[in-house]
């Protein structure tokens, strides 16, 4: 039977901890998946200049703190950082918005760990003024009696609007001195208004098929505030041979209009930094292909059905079994959802987690199908807690994004959320390493004596088949 495990990730050590550790991500070690890496807003406890990663050796129950990506802000850690496992030799590869970008300015950085014993600082690969939300996944390939890691970072590079949508790629990342070969790709080959929206997602194939989604703004007014008004498109784009051609991502026309990228819908709607539970909204994106079959391809997105004048904010579920060529109707549908986070294991099970706003509180969930939410699925709360707790300090509350993984058959992913030691909140059960005092629901620092207010905390969860 498959089992189910929730683990705080926050250390014992940091049990004092009171900062919003929003916006998580997560790596596993496909030869070694013991090995587990985790990020978020997270700031090095000793005030340094650099940001700690989340580091476990025992498949995600237990976990420390291993400050060693540069560029750290005194608050966050640092801006928006994801991270990537090599399929093979277990270097870890890094996309990270620097806390020390000069103001107003945002610096993305590519960065890379010979593997999860390094406490060495992380090497920076390449630094570029103006993208934004860098998304890495790692790939390899075999040549000449050799494997080489081929490492995407997906980005909306603000340096090129309006056509921003972009994709940073290395044919040799592992040895190749920095800049390691990284080559910027515009996917975007329409004209947005302005720019395309902040997520660009990857997903990658083991024939080295690669698929990369986003969201092309077409329309962008403002709402009032900081609010906009944005119609777009989700747009697909595919390279059928590892995105190292002369001309990449350009394998898949759209039908209607035969321009490069299938739109998968066109002309939704959304209220982009409208709030929901003390949440920004907008910018919800994933995609995932079926390892055992490339031409087997899922896009979740959310947007404000009714258009402009709409209410809440809806995820959106749809599968193509052709390549991206043609897509489903909706498969799956939740209202007043974000994040969502989609995988799929070599079962051909389909993974998606999110979170929703549902009855004043923030609901995590896992739900896994085999047919397309045909018949129900199996389906795990992770955490529910009251969205009012604690205070936002800053947005996000709990991030623009999770991350869902798989190895072989088994589901890996993580979340932010409420930390309130509640077993109520906990529906699945939950481990933590902080001190927690689960009848009082109070939070103690390490003299297990004085108190500490909830905040946001990181949790990891696997779904052991």
């Amino acid at each position: 039977m498959p089992t189910l495990k929730v683990v705080n990730i926050t250390p014992a050590a940091l049990s004092g901890n009171r900062s919003q550790d929003a916006e998580p991500n997560l790596a596993v070690n496909p030869e070694r998946p013991e090995e587990v890496v985790a990020t978020a807003f997270t700031p090095d406890p000793m005030g340094g200049p650099f940001a700690p990663i989340y580091v476990s050796t025992d498949g995600g129950a237990t976990w420390v703190l291993r400050s060693i990506v540069p560029g750290a802000s005194t608050g966050t850690g640092t801006g928006d950082i994801t991270v990537s496992f090599a399929p093979e030799g277990g270097t870890l590869y890094a996309g990270i918005l620097s806390g020390r970008h000069p103001t107003g300015v945002t610096r993305m950085q590519i960065l890379r760990s010979p593997g999860i014993s390094s406490t060495a600082p992380m090497e920076v690969l390449v630094t570029r003024d103006r993208p934004d939300q860098p998304w890495v996944v790692a790939g390899s390939v075999r040549l000449h009696n050799s494997t080489r890691d081929r490492v995407y970072v997906a980005n909306n590079d603000l340096g090129r609007r309006p056509q921003s949508a972009s994709v940073d790629v290395s044919v040799s990342a592992r040895t190749t001195p920095a800049p390691a070969g990284f080559k910027p790709t515009v996917i975007e080959r329409r004209t947005p208004s302005g720019q395309d929206g902040p997520p660009v997602r990857i997903a990658l194939h083991p024939d080295g098929t690669v698929y990369a989604v986003f969201e092309s703004w077409q329309d962008v007014t403002e709402a009032g505030g900081d609010v906009l008004n944005v119609t777009f498109d989700v747009v697909v784009t595919r390279d059928d041979d590892g995105g190292v051609g002369p001309d990449p991502f350009q394998d898949l026309k759209d039908a209607e209009d035969s321009a490069i990228g299938q739109r998968v819908v066109a002309q939704r709607s959304e209220k982009f930094n409208a709030s929901m539970g003390q949440e920004r909204l907008g910018g919800d994106l994933a995609i995932a292909v079926d390892p055992t079959d490339a031409a087997g391809v899922w896009v979740a997105w959310c947007d404000r059905v009714g258009g402009a004048a709409g209410v809440g904010c809806t995820l959106h579920v749809r599968h193509s079994t052709d390549r991206g060529q043609t897509w489903s109707a909706d498969v799956r549908t939740v209202t007043n959802a974000k994040n969502p986070a989609l995988a799929v294991n070599t079962d051909s099970l389909v993974g998606l987690a999110y979170q929703q706003f549902k009855q004043e509180q923030w609901v995590t969930a896992l739900e896994l199908t085999a047919d397309d939410w045909d018949t129900p699925a199996e389906r795990h709360v992770l955490h529910q807690a009251p969205a009012g707790v604690p205070t936002a300090r800053f947005l996000p509350f709990l991030g623009d994004y999770i991350r869902l993984l798989t190895v072989d058959r088994d589901f890996y992913g993580v979340f932010s959320g409420n930390n309130t030691p509640d077993p109520a909140n906990f529906p699945e059960g939950v481990t933590y390493q902080r001190r927690a005092d689960f009848v009082s629901h109070q939070l103690f620092d390490l003299d297990n004596v004085t108190r500490v207010l909830p905040s946001i905390d990181p949790f990891f969860f696997h779904r052991a088949a």
